[in-house]
């Protein structure tokens, strides 16, 4: 197709995925108080308070806005991938399904860590901490910006493994010099940590810098299981699509 047809293809794609985050939003919308509940279970037994007039308002767009995202994030993949899959090789496009279903499963893994490990861990810290000189009462929209952030920010730190084997399927990473560096993916992971989560607690950060180093070497295996396929079969045929 012309450059024209393929930037008007594009527009069409992203306003579709567009419309599909705020349809899901728009429907997450009609269930955001049993949202709420369930992203206030890591604090237990703490007490929230609706600081200004429609604060739970805001509040409840914003989760019902996460939670759609969240929700559409296979169809806006799907417009992404029926975009580019035309001018890939035959052998990019069979690394495209295993990377994006990985891809998704390693996003909700994130997702559930760090509600079930990581945000429990935080705030039993940080409430332990000042527990004999203050009453834990929170602001609900604070608290749920805490807990969105950290829940994405541990989402997209799931990614490594895929990103490793992507990389390495192409050629451009090798397991060994990856091995080799664990002194200095230890170091990356612990900054991560300090920088990814919202808390300035010292157990989030290391809970979480340990899962990426975790992740690290899960994707070194990866790799070195990639190479040693790709060692046993005939090379793919990398040739581009004919056009019929």
């Amino acid at each position: 197709m012309p450059l024209v047809d393929h930037l008007e293809e594009l527009r069409q794609r992203v306003l579709r995925s567009l419309l599909s985050v705020v349809l899901a939003a728009a429907a997450c919308l009609l269930f955001v108080k049993p949202l709420v509940r369930l992203l206030e279970a890591p604090a237990g037994s703490i007490r929230f308070l609706q600081l200004a007039p429609g604060e739970f308002l805001f509040v409840s767009i914003k989760v019902a806005g996460y939670a759609g995202l969240t929700l559409a994030l296979p169809y806006m993949l799907y417009q992404g991938l029926a975009f580019v899959l035309p001018g890939l090789t035959s052998r990019e496009r069979r690394l495209i399904a295993p990377a994006v279903a990985g891809s998704a499963i390693l996003f909700l893994a994130g997702l559930a860590f760090a509600w079930w490990a990581l945000a429990p861990a935080a705030l039993k810290f940080l409430v332990s901490y000042g527990a004999d000189v203050v009453e834990p009462l929170w602001s609900i929209e604070r608290y749920l910006d805490f807990v969105l952030l950290l829940m994405l920010a541990t989402g997209l730190a799931f990614q490594l493994p895929v990103l490793q084997l992507m990389l390495g399927i192409l050629g451009l990473l090798r397991w060994q010099p990856m091995l080799k560096a664990w002194r200095w993916v230890v170091l990356a992971a612990a900054l991560a940590g300090a920088v990814l989560t919202p808390s300035t607690d010292p157990i989030t950060m290391l809970l979480l810098a340990g899962a990426i180093t975790a992740l690290f070497l899960i994707g070194v295996g990866l790799v070195a299981l990639t190479d040693q396929f790709k060692s046993e079969i005939p090379a793919i045929d990398q040739s581009p699509p004919t056009a019929d």
